[in-house]
């Protein structure tokens, strides 16, 4: 595989409750060296892989059945398609949350177990009191804190909306970030068929296909990795790729997702759809007319964008609020509907 231009930047030095501080004014990645290692959750992983599950058996409540995504052992840990694409290498089971447990603690000494994987698993909905028991107060509004299990695993390279600060509890990682204007040399998969809701690179970092996928040698010269230890967090912004693998026979991942906007605004993804379905199908010039009306009006948009316009009949140019935002949804379905 090319070799990744450098390393995540690391922090040694932030407590716990320096974090809201430090992190409002972060934009690129953060290794955050032993952020939670104080957790009861780390120690009890650092003692052994038995002790914590016996730990995370004691918030599981075993209501409701998880989510275990499972492929076979030939796929070695990789979460992907199948090979025309037609479909995915794994399937996925409602399963009780100490039957996940127990079965990875039973493949822990298999060299080839098949793959096991609980990903983005709600902690109040399915772990109620984990997060009491294993704080980190972030200081952003409404963060939405997910537990992810499993046994050795390759997750493709993908981007969220949301930021993200990811915290080892058990096992190693290994996370491989790309900056967003990368999304040309990463081989991006389909939009609306995905493996677990989010676009994939269709590169395999384990073996990259570099007659197939030749510039992917230009993001790895762009790339930032950093393997992390139980108690390690890394900070991953809003839409960089990043590729995830677990390193380890037990491993679990907990991390919070946020927005820096309120919960009425929408979601990024459906202007790009609306787009790819409106503007893409346009003539180049006209495109190209929509480039610069995009550019005035959402990209480069300031204070001067709407000064000439009284502030009372600026409509949706001016301050947004719910009862905007719902207006201009009711448009939208209206138009969309016709």
């Amino acid at each position: 595989m090319p070799v990744a231009h450098g390393l995540i930047e690391e922090l040694h030095d932030v407590a716990p409750d320096q974090l809201p501080a430090r992190l409002a004014g972060w934009t690129t990645p953060k290794v955050l060296r032993g952020l939670v290692a104080h957790w009861p959750m780390v120690t009890a992983a650092r003692h052994s892989a038995t002790a914590a599950v016996a730990y995370l058996k004691r918030f599981d409540h075993g209501r409701l059945p998880v989510t275990a995504t499972t492929a076979a052992p030939t796929e070695g840990g990789r979460i992907f398609y199948n090979a025309d694409m037609s479909g995915f290498n794994f399937r996925r089971e409602q399963i009780p949350l100490r039957v996940v447990l127990d079965t990875l603690l039973k493949y822990q000494p298999d060299p080839a177990p098949p793959s096991i994987y609980v990903a983005s698993t709600t902690l109040d909905t399915f772990l109620p009191g984990f997060a009491a028991d294993n704080p980190l107060a972030l200081g952003v509004d409404d963060p939405l804190a997910s537990i992810w299990i499993g046994n050795r695993s390759r997750i493709a390279a993908h981007q969220d909306v949301p930021d993200n600060l990811a915290c080892v509890a058990a096992g190693r990682r290994r996370v491989t970030l790309f900056p967003p204007d990368q999304v040309g040399n990463l081989y991006i998969g389909p939009l609306d068929f995905t493996p677990a809701g989010q676009a994939v690179s269709l590169v395999d970092f384990a073996a990259p296909d570099l007659t197939r996928f030749p510039r992917f040698a230009d993001a790895m010269a762009h790339a930032q990795v950093a393997e992390l230890a139980p108690g390690d967090a890394v900070y991953i912004p809003s839409l960089w790729w990043h590729h995830m693998e677990g390193l380890d026979a037990f491993n679990v991942l907990v991390n919070s997702w946020w927005r820096p906007v309120p919960a009425w605004t929408d979601a990024p993804m459906n202007a790009l759809m609306l787009a790819l379905l409106a503007v893409r199908p346009l003539p180049p010039a006209q495109r190209a007319h929509w480039r610069a009306l995009f550019d005035h009006y959402v990209f480069d948009a300031d204070e001067a964008t709407t000064a000439h316009i009284p502030a009372a009949v600026r409509g949706v140019l001016g301050e947004l609020d719910p009862a905007t935002a719902e207006a201009v949804r009711k448009v939208l379905r209206l138009r969309l509907e016709r």
